[in-house]
């Protein structure tokens, strides 16, 4: 049995790869078990990693830093590179009061973990650690960690408090959730409602009755002081074309327009009628409208493409097809002359069967190359990430220089890649499966090392007065901030209670508290307020991490 003693016993390399495997196994598998609709998910990992330790099972420590610090690196860098796009668009006109409303329940907890830590007597470090998992964040955790250690401070006992106000933290959300909506929530408040999406496209009809646009260009039209659209198909005398932008508009035509819905009023009063026909119902078979046109779904899969304006291919002139609609991620985008194309876009082109074959050449739609991972761009981005996490920053008040690490470089460069790299004729696709699995396969392995490393500890500490204090102070950090944001945002200022919820939900970076927000409320109101708060709260919550260590320790 010498070889199973040096399989799982013994230090080595080999021995600390079975080990971490196999604690990440048995906690992804415990981590699918669902309790009264709630999952842990992936988090049993950390747990599977603290009863190893608990045990007496440990790997190589220079072996156990550098998984934990790789597996980090990984995670944030690919959670960036998700984030990104949606970043810097989530601060526009829509989330502004989501994203205010998400920084003050951010701000609430960290002010709360501050006075807890002199007033309960709990070292800053460790009350650090219960704020990371009393806001289920292993990424701040870890950036707490590397702060600690250029400090030459211990790094271990944020894990601890981390680990003990972790499962409360996953409750905490849901438990806010439901008291706000036993004590405030009408019925009515409950039910779908429709929220303005300004990326949600909209197809109406309308008949040119305009005097004022008779005998002029759908450029000339465009040009006029208008919201943005787009003229899909023109009928004239029974005949159906693809607009090119030096088409003659004449009184009379039918113009099919994809447009916001909002902008419909606006467009009526340009074209002079709009018909009552609903074009947006599912089951249009828009080639069965008009025979000599098809419709296709076609996508950018070539390179030299990503960066570039819709409006520079001129297709349309070209090739005499129409560009209704773009989708991205999921989401509807108006084919706009201004819109920058990424690779993985799906365009809805309309056109007769030979030039939709010429626009296809053009656009690539070689869908099997995007299914290659481009892991140039994320060994790139890794490189600058470490290079910026590693530059001291001098900051008033600090006798150390401040340093992002390990989390805070990695997470900026992604986001800043996910957002700008296309711009620059980056190639940054990633399907989302490859982006889950990078992400996935990371934080697997930073909790199976955080676990491993915390475990020998963790039930001497738990079982101490000080643990319950610990589970105690970690309960009041979840459930306070997002009890006071929480009424503020639904009973004050109005905000209807699916986007209340997922803002919670994102400001505490609880996906698992998001999973029974969207399992109880209807409609995607919660989803995409979580996503619209979660990049800057992720973002703020690495920052503070270290900036409270090093202004307090220092």
């Amino acid at each position: 049995m010498e070889w199973l003693y040096s399989l799982f016993i013994e230090h080595s390399a080999l021995q600390a790869v079975v080990v971490l495997s196999l604690i990440s196994a048995i906690g992804l598998g415990l981590g699918k078990v669902h309790i009264c609709g709630i999952s842990l998910g992936v988090t049993f990992v950390f747990f599977a990693g603290i009863l190893a330790g608990h045990f007496g099972l440990s790997i190589d420590p220079q072996m156990l830093n550098y998984a934990e610090s790789f597996g980090l690196v990984i995670f944030v860098y690919a959670l960036g590179l998700q984030v990104g796009p949606g970043f810097f668009s989530s601060f526009r006109k829509g989330g502004v009061q989501l994203n205010m409303l998400a920084l003050g329940v951010v701000l609430i907890g960290t002010l709360m973990a501050v006075l807890g830590s002199y007033g309960l007597n709990i070292s800053l470090p460790d009350m650090v650690g219960i704020l990371c998992g009393a806001t289920t964040n292993t990424p701040a955790l870890g950036a707490a960690q590397q702060t600690l250690k250029q400090m030459g401070l211990e790094s271990s006992t944020p894990a601890l408090g981390c680990a003990v106000a972790y499962p409360l933290g996953v409750v905490g959300v849901i438990l806010a959730v439901l008291i706000i909506r036993k004590a405030l929530a009408r019925k009515e408040d409950l039910e779908l409602k429709e929220k303005d999406d300004a990326n949600k496209t909209y197809i109406a009809a309308f008949q040119v009755h305009n005097p004022a646009i008779f005998d002029k260009s759908i450029k000339e039209i465009g040009g006029l002081n208008y919201p943005k659209f787009v003229i899909s198909r023109l009928w004239r005398d029974g005949n159906v074309s693809i607009p090119t932008s030096e088409k003659i508009i004449k009184e009379g035509d039918r113009l099919l327009v994809v447009t916001s819905e909002k902008y419909a009023p606006a467009l009526t009063v340009l074209f002079g009628e709009q018909e009552h026909t609903d074009w947006n119902k599912e089951d249009i078979d828009w080639n069965a409208i008009d025979s000599q046109l098809i419709s296709q779904r076609i996508v950018v899969t070539r390179p030299e493409l990503n960066g570039k304006k819709l409006g520079s291919l001129h297709l349309r002139n070209h090739y005499g097809i129409n560009i209704s609609r773009v989708y991205r991620s999921g989401v509807q985008l108006l084919a706009t002359a201004e819109l920058t194309l990424q690779l993985g876009d799906r365009l809805t082109v309309v056109g007769e069967a030979a030039a939709i074959q010429n626009v296809e050449k053009v656009l690539g739609n070689a869908i099997k190359s995007l299914k290659e991972p481009n892991l140039v761009a994320v060994f790139i981005g890794i490189i600058l990430g470490l290079a910026l996490g590693a530059i001291p920053i001098s900051l008033p008040g600090i006798s150390a220089p401040v340093k992002l690490g390990l989390a805070g470089g990695p997470i900026i460069v992604g986001i800043l890649i996910g957002t700008f790299g296309p711009r620059m004729h980056m190639i940054t696709y990633t399907t989302r499966s490859a982006n889950l699995m990078l992400r996935a396969l990371g934080l697997s392995l930073y909790l199976a090392c955080l676990g491993l490393d915390a475990g020998a500890h963790f039930f001497d500490t738990v079982f101490r007065p000080e643990g319950l204090l610990w589970i105690a102070a970690g309960f009041t950090l979840t459930v306070v901030p997002v009890l006071i944001v929480g009424v503020i945002a639904f009973k004050w200022m109005k905000v209807d209670f699916g986007s209340m919820a997922g803002m919670l939900c994102g400001s505490m970076a609880n996906p698992m508290a998001l999973n029974y927000a969207n399992d109880t409320i209807p409609g995607d109101n919660p989803s995409v307020a979580y996503a619209t708060v979660y990049p800057m709260c992720m973002f703020l919550r690495v920052i503070i991490a270290q900036v409270l260590l090093m202004f307090l320790l220092s």
